[in-house]
């Protein structure tokens, strides 16, 4: 794709990103057979070939040009540009397609950030995506907002509603539910140390997860070291378009992590791919950052997705691990998040430790698909995102399965609120399957 950028323009940093994205684009259009909102809207500019050439006129105009034509361009910028980009899930299904290995999240990115300096908001959207950041992103108000939310439900708006669960499942490890995750005496005596990025919203939801994870690590002598100072990973604030506020959460988080990266952890497991996708970024993000590139290199080096490190101890562990294994007999199907298979690019891996450990999965259809849920897009495109859900809940329960699995508090949130099957985090089948104790090798 031929830009047209002048060099004052192509003087700063983000002009010279996005230039070298589109520059990369052929226009084959491969991408919009993946693309979740151009199967349901048929419209070019709401997939991701019609928004790059969005972006690609929105960055070349300039509204204060001496070029009379430039000028003239700018003038076609407008909310309906600016809605066109916020329907894209970022679910970034267009890039795993993609022969030419566009990097099209980082264009949506500045497009959008663009966008929101020069077309801005009307104030309802403005008061809304304020709210999302400062409701979600603190775990303890998270906390507190959740309860009252479910106390009073019933006068909830749909959007919102559908995300305050009616009542949490039974768990046979409710005792570990009451907080975060916290170093016991054993786990701090096991030699190998790992650090655990526990959330913001998933405490609250879905504690759980994050306990689950910490006894089947310990299983296979790994401790977890909690670091209450690490927060949120900043991806609902960078993906709402506060990205200065994204990139201050993510230097606090690794000046939070630092002192036990020094003393030996050996990785920093997520439990929400979500979560893994964003902090796997931190050193791209922060490239700029002469105070903070290096470490936060370090970080995303150190950033892995609990089915990498569970992966990596069955493989050492092999035989026994698996034939102690005693996994619920009825059939499971598997929804691997976008964040995990298109971003991560660990699409299949989740399924081959189940199979492994003896779980019966279904077979399930369009698994390339977006389940709608895209962190705060359930809440700001409802409809979209209805529909992506309930089609996607149609592929997953076509062969009968008992129970649906998934690996982002946020799908699993999003497909709970159907009310239909129920919805589990993989790590809380592989607890419940594992003995307590494992045979050595």
């Amino acid at each position: 794709m031929q830009t047209h950028f002048s060099d004052a323009a192509l003087a700063r940093p983000h002009i010279q990103r996005a230039d070298k994205v589109l520059r990369s684009c052929v226009h084959c259009g491969f991408c919009n057979a993946t693309c979740p909102t151009y199967q349901l809207l048929g419209d070019e500019r709401d997939g991701p070939r019609g928004r790059i050439y969005l972006i690609k006129q929105l960055l070349e105009s300039d509204p204060e040009s001496p070029d009379e034509a430039v000028r003239e361009q700018a003038t076609q910028i407008t909310r309906e540009t600016q809605q066109h980009l916020d329907r894209c899930l970022s679910c970034r299904s267009c890039e795993t397609t993609c022969p030419s290995g566009v990097q099209y999240h980082t264009l949506l990115d500045i497009g959008r950030q663009e966008l929101e300096r020069r077309v801005g908001r009307p104030w309802r959207e403005r008061l809304l995506r304020t709210g999302l950041r400062h409701a979600l992103v603190e775990p303890a108000r998270f906390k507190a907002l959740l309860a009252l939310g479910v106390r009073f439900r019933p006068l909830a708006p749909g959007a919102l509603a559908d995300k305050i669960p009616l009542a949490r499942e039974h768990d046979r490890h409710a005792e570990h539910q009451a907080g975060p995750v916290t170093a016991t005496p054993s786990d701090q005596a096991l030699s190998r140390q790992v650090l655990m990025l526990e959330g913001c919203v998933q405490p609250g939801l879905a504690p759980n997860i994050n306990a689950a994870t910490a006894r089947v690590l310990a299983r296979f002598d790994i401790g977890v070291t909690p670091i209450r100072e690490a927060g949120c990973c900043g991806a609902i604030d960078y993906h709402l378009n506060a990205q200065q506020a994204g990139r201050t959460r993510m230097r606090a988080n690794i000046d939070a992590w630092w002192p036990a990266i020094e003393a030996g952890a050996e990785a920093i497991v997520q439990t929400a791919s979500g979560c893994g996708a964003f902090v796997k970024e931190y050193g791209e993000m922060l490239a700029d950052d002469p105070d903070y590139a290096e470490r936060a290199a370090r970080v995303s080096a150190l950033a892995r997705d609990i089915v990498e490190v569970l992966g990596e101890e069955i493989a050492r562990d092999d035989r026994p691990t698996l034939s102690a294994a005693s996994p619920d007999p009825q059939p499971l199907a598997f929804h691997c998040p976008c964040t995990l298979q298109h971003a991560q690019g660990l699409g299949g891996e989740v399924e081959k430790i189940l199979r492994a450990l003896g779980f019966t999965l279904t077979p399930v259809a369009e698994g390339h698909l977006c389940c709608g849920s895209a962190g705060t897009y359930s809440i700001t495109q409802p409809e979209l995102s209805r529909q992506l859900r309930d089609r996607k809940l149609e592929a997953l329960e076509a062969n009968g399965p008992a129970r649906i699995a998934t690996a982002n508090i946020g799908c699993q949130t999003h497909l709970s609120s159907a009310g239909r099957t129920p919805v589990s985090h993989w790590i809380e089948l592989v607890d419940d399957a594992l003995p307590e104790t494992l045979p050595q090798v």
